[in-house]
């Protein structure tokens, strides 16, 4: 049997390769690519529900510090998929900032290829689809956008994943703005249900569970440590260790 480190001495390399490549790169966003990458069964192949979780590098200099995830789902009465996630410029042409269409579930995010972080097939599926269209309708933030500390793109899959309680994943510790929560709101349960996570506007706090461990937050900044599968987590890098797996299937 093998066993997979994450990220391995090439994967780092490959990390201080890209912090680089930001630092110089002025390519502009209408230049990015925006192709499938391929990793998503084709919507014509799927006859039964499927529901996924994406997460790439963000656009640009973004992109050093933190990731942009979104959901993609498919109902067996679908032609094709439905990928929802929450942008800045969509507040600007529509007035909120989530975004719900008909899309390629696994195109890469202006140039940087998505990691598919969960996938579900079948009746689980459907139940999963049911809630999260339900918390995206209640999403608290839908006029609001802040790269740090949020609420971004990170806030809004990471209250939906807490809201629905039956998403077994948490976003990565370079997610800048998941720990961000409504007004009023300073702890909440860590999306596996089996620990807490306060937070003081997403600049300060800290997150204690079977599944996922200790996490810090400063200024927005994750560091933590997994022992269920275990990694250190670190901002920028993201995990250092094993790869993450869902709590339950």
């Amino acid at each position: 049997m093998k066993i997979k480190l994450c990220p391995n001495f090439s994967q780092l390399l490959s990390f201080l390769t890209m912090i680089i490549l930001f630092s110089c790169s002025s390519k502009s966003w209408r230049d990015a690519s925006r192709d499938s990458i391929g990793i998503a069964p084709k919507a014509s192949e799927i006859k039964g529900p499927i529901f996924q979780i994406y997460y790439a590098r963000a656009y640009s200099w973004r992109g050093i510090f933190g990731v942009h995830p979104w959901f993609a789902w498919k109902l067996p009465s679908d032609d094709q998929y439905t990928v929802a996630q929450v942008t800045s410029w969509n507040i600007r042409r529509n007035g909120t900032a989530v975004r719900v269409e008909k899309d390629l579930p696994d195109r890469k995010w202006f140039d940087h290829e998505p990691t598919l972080l969960y996938q579900v097939k079948g009746e689980e599926a459907v139940k999963i689809i049911e809630k999260v269209k339900l918390e995206i309708e209640k999403y608290p933030f839908k006029d609001q956008y802040k790269v740090w500390p949020g609420p971004n793109s990170n806030t809004f899959v990471a209250h939906i994943i807490r809201e629905t309680k039956i998403i077994p994943v948490e976003l990565p510790p370079h997610a800048i703005g998941k720990d961000y929560f409504p007004n009023g709101t300073y702890i909440s349960k860590t999306p596996s249900q089996t620990g807490f996570t306060t937070s003081l506007f997403g600049l300060l706090g800290f997150s204690l569970g079977l599944y996922e461990g200790l996490e810090l937050n400063i200024l927005g900044l994750h560091f933590g440590l997994d022992l269920w599968t275990p990694a250190i987590k670190l901002p920028l890098a993201g995990r250092i260790g094993f790869p993450d797996a869902p709590f339950s299937e």
